[in-house]
């Protein structure tokens, strides 16, 4: 427990970034799982929609500073590789 006021509120504030920051992430793993099922399949334009929905989630987490520029890129890159391999 906080001893003064000043840390009873960062507390808070950290209560609520980390509950942000969470849902951002679980976003992007969430999409980045349709991805993978959808890359697995046949249907290539179900693909190519899941990896938009992907790439648009993670560029936000990425703005939003919930994940390392770099590793959206890298993620991203991986993402579109899988897509063309399935084509």
């Amino acid at each position: 427990m906080a001893n003064t006021k000043s840390a009873a509120k960062r507390a808070r504030q950290t209560t609520r970034r980390t509950a942000t920051n969470r849902r951002a992430l679980t976003a992007v793993k969430t999409q980045l799982k349709g991805l993978r099922e959808a890359v697995q399949g046949t249907d290539k334009a179900k693909a190519k929609a899941a990896a938009a929905t992907f790439v648009s989630t993670i560029d936000k987490a990425a703005k939003a500073g919930r994940v390392h520029r770099n590793a959206a890129n890298r993620q991203k890159s991986k993402a579109n590789k899988a897509l063309a391999k399935q084509a």
